[in-house]
């Protein structure tokens, strides 16, 4: 139910802190298997980078999703430093809150794993309806894939890795290719 990597039980109290939980070592946030995290975070960030940018444009041809403009910089010097930073800070944030800590503590509170997962997912997806309903269907698909992943691996850091990726090349991607090609739709 739980997978071999993650259990509901997982995560000692902080040292020096007044309240329990989970550090970020106990969820996988941490540095410890950087090959495994990179080398998997690649793979799964080609395969849902990839499934992801064709079901967008599938869904925004049939006008079941609006048109995202992932950044909106000026052309400076510093453009895609900020969108290479953003993407990582999105990837931390997101991984860290609606993986790590949440499949953690729901589960801890009595959560049934399917529960967990629809929760998990249902949320991911909803704070991505701004891009439309092929966005939230889009990104609930990416959560069940994601929840599975951790529980499978009890880790989070291989998910931040592939999020960072995706972002950066959606980001940079977008950057470099708005108005260049004729099948990125552009605002």
């Amino acid at each position: 139910a739980w997978g071999r990597g993650l259990t509901p039980e997982r995560g000692p109290a902080r040292e020096g802190g007044s309240r329990p939980g989970p550090g970020l070592r106990a969820i996988g946030f941490d540095a410890t298997r950087p090959g495994f995290d990179l080398a998997w975070g690649a793979v799964v960030a080609a395969g849902i980078g990839g499934t992801g940018l064709m079901l967008y444009l599938g869904a925004h041809a049939a006008g079941a999703n609006l048109t995202v403009v992932p950044e909106s910089l000026p052309d400076v010097w510093w453009k895609m430093p900020v969108l290479i930073l953003a993407a990582i800070q999105n990837a931390v944030v997101e991984e860290v809150i609606v993986l790590g800590f949440l499949v953690l503590r729901l589960g801890q509170l009595g959560w049934s794993p399917a529960a967990v997962l629809v929760g998990s997912s249902v949320l991911r997806g909803t704070y991505h309806l701004y891009q439309g309903i092929g966005g939230f269907f889009g990104n609930v698909a990416m959560g069940v894939i994601f929840v599975w992943l951790y529980r499978r691996w009890g880790r989070v850091m291989p998910l931040v890795v592939a999020h960072a990726l995706i972002d950066i090349v959606a980001f940079v991607g977008y950057a470099l290719l708005a108005g260049r090609v004729g099948w990125l739709p552009t605002a």
